[in-house]
This record gives structure tokens, sequence and C-alpha cells, in this order.
């Protein structure tokens, strides 16, 4: 795996697949001393700084095993990602490089380069401009296509994905807002997260979750070690005596291990009530979205008072009741002749009903003006209803904001949005998706309080200005102490401290305190190990990864039931998809862009006597030496080094 960059997100990126996937990783970057700013490109101006500060250039030169012993980490500098630079990182035999300077131009042209030198690598692109990124997808993908006409279809696919950091960022934003961690995997627009149980004890009661999310446990994904739960131990150590995690055991070994803690995989669903889209497109709307409740009891006042004035009418005079009601209909309209000559109680009651005329008239004209506005307002923002409660709380509608409510209004989760400018990116989707929208400074006072952030469930500040996002999560905190706040900050430092002291601060609440480039890293990663990887799973000093394989040309699945297919510590089949080859998408693990709120098409719990046909296509939780195993790829023992 090559990886190209001038900023965090290398580091971080580097660190992902050797540590996580075990991948061997060179890392391309501008030289960290030496060279003037001035001789420098444009992407690489930014030289080595942030990623060569927190680890040196000779630790990165020298190869550094992972956890398994597999994966290595070299470093080759360069001024820009060139021929030169490329070919001694070894492109012709790499599987996949990451582009992610922080220059499109700079990206783009090591894209195009890359392409030209190896046209069966995966690349990966950091582009701020999607649409661009889009063009640039299928130019390259294209191109790889003409080149190798005559690939082997078993040879890994020449893919092409391009990313922003909305596209990384949100996913774990949302995720970390809902279930509160981010060991989270999302397929098919299913959310799973891995819970951690402890040892069971006797007559006591599982937390099944927060109060407006259904947590469905599928399957034990490990066993925890035994010195997880020990004071004198630590998590995952090695001390003399000691079981480590077990990860994907099987039925005999969870009995045996019944002291150990678990980390069983669930999925995610909203239970609460849910968030009505609002709108209002023809005639039939009811009567409570287009007039208020005032003028809906006077229509009802003038209804009544008409009747009680027929049926005296119909008394009075002796007419039958249908000619009754015509007569009062006319005085109420002024259309009647006056009732001169007639009985006094006729004249009375003519003068009654053209008093209720005269009351007709401004609550007809009001019925119209809100009839009228009501439509009119349809494309409007509405405002949160006054019983709304459990929903989140989005500050900041730019991009990140504008992915993170997708992928909230994918769950079904309710959202109440809060943006300063009008005219952000994402103002135009929420009321296009019509969730309730509060513009304005949040830094003003009882901004948050119109949000109904003390019924909320989570605050997600995503603004672009570090201190507005620290400052809105104080306030709520002080409204509501134990609410979940996600923080969305650049400097990584600046959010570990954040996030330190807020969770010393209140311990009883959850806090969580990002940096773009940690939240942008493991996307990358996993678009760099292919469409088959949905994500990985920490779990002590292991890693489960989570895949979506074609049954076909897989003989340990071919033919075989789900329980034969499953295999103790490699793989475990956790879902089946249910939909036709031909309408497959190819990523799992992206948005299901024009499908929010739709079913997917993934079956959990497959019965264990299902057989998996050729044709069928399954999601696998493995441990990375029984997907290698799986797939048939073999992970490497070292980085070749090249001749300096």
């Amino acid at each position: 795996m090559i990886v190209s960059g001038d900023g965090a997100l290398a580091h971080r990126l580097a660190g992902e697949l050797r540590d996580v996937y075990g991948e061997l990783v060179v890392l391309v970057v501008p030289p960290a001393d030496g060279t003037p700013a001035s001789r420098l490109p444009p992407g690489g101006r930014g030289r080595a700084s942030a990623l060569l500060g927190r680890v040196s250039s000779a630790m990165l030169r020298t190869p550094a095993p992972g956890p398994d012993g597999i994966g290595d980490t070299r470093l080759v500098e360069a001024l820009e990602p060139g021929d030169e630079a490329l070919v001694e990182a070894g492109i012709e035999q790499a599987a996949a490089v990451a582009l992610v300077h922080r220059d499109d131009e700079t990206n783009i042209r090591a894209a195009l380069t890359a392409r030209r030198l190896n046209p069966r690598v995966r690349l990966v692109i950091r582009l701020y401009n999607r649409k661009l990124g889009q063009y640039l997808q299928e130019l390259l993908d294209q191109a790889a296509a003409l080149t190798t006409p005559g690939t082997d279809p078993g040879a890994p696919e020449a893919s092409t994905t391009v990313l922003s950091d909305a596209d990384t960022a949100a996913p774990a934003l949302a995720a970390t807002a809902l279930a509160g961690t981010s060991k989270v995997v999302h397929a098919d627009g299913v959310l799973l997260r891995a819970g951690q149980r402890p040892p069971p004890r006797p007559g006591e009661v599982t937390d099944p979750g927060l109060c407006t999310l259904a947590l469905l446990s599928l399957c034990t994904l490990a066993l925890l070690s035994s010195t997880t739960n020990d004071p004198a131990g630590a998590e995952g150590s090695d001390r003399s005596g000691s079981e480590g995690p077990r990860l994907l055991p099987d039925e005999r070994s969870m009995d045996e291990a019944g002291h150990r803690g678990r980390v069983v995989l669930e999925t995610v669903t909203y239970t609460g009530p849910a968030q009505s889209p609002g709108r209002l497109t023809d005639l039939s709307a009811p009567l409570g979205r287009l007039f208020s409740r005032r003028l809906r009891w006077s229509l009802a006042g003038i209804v009544a008072s008409v009747l009680a004035l027929a049926i005296a009418t119909c008394l009075t005079t002796g007419a039958d009741p249908l000619h009754a009601a015509y007569l009062t209909l006319l005085d109420i309209f002024a259309i009647d002749d006056p009732a001169k000559g007639q009985p006094v109680g006729r004249q009375i009651l003519q003068l009654l009903s053209g008093l209720v005329g005269l009351l007709l008239l401004p609550i007809l004209v009001a019925a119209v003006l809100e009839g009228l506005g009501t439509f009119r307002n349809a494309s409007a923002l509405p405002r949160p209803p006054r019983g709304l409660s459990g929903h989140v709380v989005l500050l900041g509608m730019g991009k990140i904001g504008a992915r993170v409510l997708v992928r909230l209004r994918e769950l079904d989760i309710p959202v109440v949005c809060v943006e300063a400018d009008p005219e952000a990116r994402g103002i135009a989707l929420a009321r296009r998706l019509r969730v309730p929208t509060v513009i304005g400074d949040v830094t003003q006072e009882g901004l948050l309080e119109s949000a109904r952030i003390h019924r909320a469930h989570a605050l997600l500040a995503l603004t672009s200005s570090d201190t507005t996002n620290l400052e809105a999560a104080l306030y709520a905190r002080s409204v509501k102490p134990d609410l979940r706040v996600v923080m969305r900050l650049y400097d990584d430092d600046f959010a570990t401290a954040v996030h330190r002291t807020l969770r010393a601060a209140h311990p009883g609440a959850l806090t969580r305190s990002r940096s773009v480039s940690h939240l942008a890293a493991p996307a990358f990663a996993s678009a760099m190990m292919g469409r088959q990887i949905l994500g990985a799973i920490p779990v002590e000093r292991k890693v489960l990864l989570f895949a979506a394989v074609d049954v076909a040309g897989h003989p340990q699945l071919e033919g075989r039931t789900v329980e034969e297919a499953f295999r103790e510590g490699a793989w475990r089949v956790l879902a089946l998809d249910t939909s036709s080859p031909a309408d497959r998408v190819p990523d799992l693990g992206a948005a299901r862009r024009g499908r929010a709120g739709s079913p997917g098409d993934l079956v959990w719990q497959v019965p264990a006597g299902y057989v998996l046909r050729p044709e069928d296509r399954v999601v696998l939780a493995a441990t990375r030496r029984g997907l290698a195993e799986l797939l048939g790829r073999r992970p490497a023992s070292r980085v070749a080094q090249r001749p300096r």
C-alpha cells in the first residue's frame, strides 16, 4: 500500500493500514527539512511537519512490524509524487495507492501518473471538489478498462474511489452520536455496533441500550482476555498464565469461558417516534396542517350557530328543515328580502343571521390567508415541534453537516439543525427533507433552547470553528449535564485535551472530540482494501474485519450450509444479500443514495441450515489471516527495501 500526503491524514492512514489491516505501507511525503519552501509544489508547502511531528524520519525508515508481525512502514521523501517517487515506492507491485495531499491539483496529477505506471492499481483520491471527483473517477476507471482489456477476472479490481472530508467524517460522526462508540460498521444502510458485555452474573439484567435505540444482538464476535476484568492485569496483556482474546468462538468455547467478557455484534435501529417529513404537495393535506387550532374552533362555532338558527327558524315558521336551513343561509349571506310583515320571531332570527354573517366574513378571510400561507411555507424551514424529544441537535450545515444529516435520516433519527448562515450548503437539503431548522448564531442566548436541547439525545457540533463547537458543547452541558456530545475539532492535540477535560468534569456523560484526520483515516483505509471490505473493529490487540464476499469461487463457502461454512477463529457468515446479482450495489458500505428510509437487502441471522449457492453474496466477520486465506491472498512478511 502506498500513501502519499503532506498532512496528519497520511500519518494516520499509514498507521491504520499497518496496525489494523497488517498491510505493507510505503509513505511518500515532502522532505522534512533542507528544502526551501519556494521550491515545493503548492500541495507540498505544508511539508511533513504535521506528519513527522510525532514520528521521526528514522522510525519511518525502519520497518515497523505490525501486531501480527506482517505490517511494515517505509518512508520515501520527494518534492512531489511524480514518476520517480512512485517508482521508488514500488508502484508496479502496489495493490493500492492513496493520494491525500491537501491540494486537489497535486492529487489529480499523481493519480494520472499512478494509473499510467500501473493500470491495475486501486486508487483512492482525496478531493474537495466532489463534482470534479466524479468526472475523474469515471475517467480513471475507463482508462484502466481500456489499458487492460483481457485481465484475469480473478485479479484485484482496478477501482478508483474519490473521497472528501465530508464523505469520510460523516459516517463516523453520525455513528458516534448514536451508538456511543467508534467500533461501528455500515452495511447497506444498517449500523452495526460492537458492544462489550461484562461477564454474566446471577440475576443481573443487561442494559438493553438507549431508550430510543433498539439493539439486536446477532452473534458473539470475541471472548475478551482473562485479565480484562482483573485489576492487576492489563487489557490484552500477555502475562504468564493469562488467556488472550479469542476471536469468533464457537458454542463450546463460549460455554467453557463463562467468566470472561464478550464482544457482541448488534444492529442499531431507532425505536422512538418517527420524524414527519412535513410535506404539503397536494390539496389533500389534513385540516390540522392547513389551519390553526383557533381558526378551527372559530369555524366550528359558526357552523353550530347556523345549525341553531336553522332549527329555530324551523320551529318558528313551521317550514320543513331543508327550507329553514336555506332561509337561514340566505339571511347569513344577506341575499334574502327583509322580513317585513313577518312574525317577530322571524324578524329576530333574520337579525341574528345577519350578525352571524358579519362574524363569518373575517373568519373566511383568515382561513384563506392561513391556507395560502401554509402552502407557501411548505418550501420554508419548519420549526422544532414543542413535544419533540430524544432527537439529535446538529450544529453546522456545511459539507460535513449535510452528509451527517443524510446519514441520520437514513436511520430515521429525528434531527433539529442549527445554522447561522441561511445560505449554507446544507440548508437546501434540510428544506427538502423538511427537517426542523433554527437559523441563528449558536452563541446567542436561548438559541439552543429553541432547538429543544434540554430534551435532546445528543449534540453534534460540526461548525468550521473549534471555539464555536467547544462553546456550544459547554453551554449544552450546562443545560443538560448528561447530554451526549460529539465535536468536530481540527487539531488532534486540542481534541484529545478537550475530550479528557470534559470526561473528567462530566464522568456520567459521553463526550467525543475528534479531529478530521482521525475520522477520515478508517474510511480511506477501507477504500484502499477494496469494495469488499466494509470496515474493521479492534478487539484489544487483535482486529476483526467485515467483508462482502461472493460465494462463487470459494470452496470453503459454496455448497455448504451456514453452520458448515463457519470456522472458529477464522470467519463467520453474518448476513445474506437477497437482491438479485444484476441489482446489487457494488459497495455495501456506501450510503444508500435514493433509498433513504427503505429497508436494506441484507438478511441478518441466516438459518444455520441454509445452503450457500454460487450466486449468493454474504457478509462475513473474519480475522485478517482468515480473510486472506478465504480470498486467496497471502500477507507479506516485510517491505522490499529499494536502494536509496
